[in-house]
């Protein structure tokens, strides 16, 4: 594994290979400012998930992140080599955010919008916590996220999972899984696009694995594969302490906090 833009993709690579790229590139403050204590934060929270992606986009040059918010994990796999673009809806602090890192970012609404991108452009496409939020049906976006990638191209999808031990427990206490009733759905005020009316500020809707898998099939993905994510966050020296109950709640898979879920897109798919 090199520097920046010196494909590690050039021969197969262990998940803990990438790790250790990721966590030096991160030390480096290479892909986003160490005294940014909101990106520190994300960082943190998503080191899994962003260590599964980049194992599994080895080999694939082009990646979309569709709706890929502060751009953090597109900020990585560019310093691993990979030629990276990003959809959603940004103001002009986060493009030029995107621009200063060199990485390509266009305005989309993905839920509605089709992705402004020709048939076969991408190698990989991934879309993280997001579908949580769609107000309507998910298949389109995922539709747009086929047609835009290459045959053989790879998706990445990861969730929120409605099975989680959070969600569990809070049903037990009578209490709802979503996020505060009043605030976010009894005076929740809709954004309107496209003669559409949405609600992203909350979720929507949770996922339950056999739904992950059916929505994949649903959109023409072949080889799909659907597992509970570890929901650990990173910490190091004493502070480690405090991963104890996650490490415990984690033995159990279905408890797990998301969903991740990788699906291939055939040769032959229109």
């Amino acid at each position: 594994m090199g520097g920046a833009n010196n494909l590690y993709l050039c021969d197969p690579v262990t998940r803990n290979e990438i790790s250790k790229a990721v966590f030096a590139l991160r030390n480096q403050g290479r892909f986003y400012d160490l005294k940014d204590a909101r990106l520190d934060r994300t960082f943190h929270g998503s080191i899994d998930r962003f260590i599964e992606i980049a194992w599994r986009f080895d080999g694939r040059k082009r990646v979309l992140d569709v709706s890929s918010g502060l751009g953090m994990l597109l900020a990585l796999l560019k310093e691993l080599g990979h030629d990276c673009c990003g959809v959603d809806l940004a103001d002009r602090a986060t493009m030029e955010t995107y621009a200063k890192r060199g990485v390509e970012l266009k305005v989309c609404n993905a839920e509605v919008d089709p992705l402004p991108y020709d048939d076969n452009s991408f190698d990989a496409a991934c879309c993280c916590q997001v579908l949580e939020h769609f107000t309507h049906s998910h298949l389109p976006a995922i539709r747009e996220m086929f047609r835009v990638l290459k045959p053989g191209g790879i998706i990445e999808l990861d969730v929120p999972n409605v099975s989680s031990f959070r969600n569990v427990t809070r049903i037990l206490r009578g209490k709802n899984i979503t996020w505060d009733y009043e605030k976010c759905y009894l005076h929740g005020k809709p954004i309107l696009h496209a003669g559409h009316s949405f609600y992203p500020f909350r979720h929507n809707r949770e996922f339950a694995r056999h739904e992950l898998e059916l929505l994949l099939r649903a959109a023409g993905f072949t080889q799909i594969e659907v597992s509970y994510l570890k929901s650990r966050r990173h910490r190091e020296g004493l502070d480690k302490l405090r991963s104890i109950g996650t490490a415990v709640r984690d033995l159990i898979p279905v408890y797990r906090k998301s969903l991740i879920a990788f699906g291939i897109k055939p040769h032959g798919g229109a």
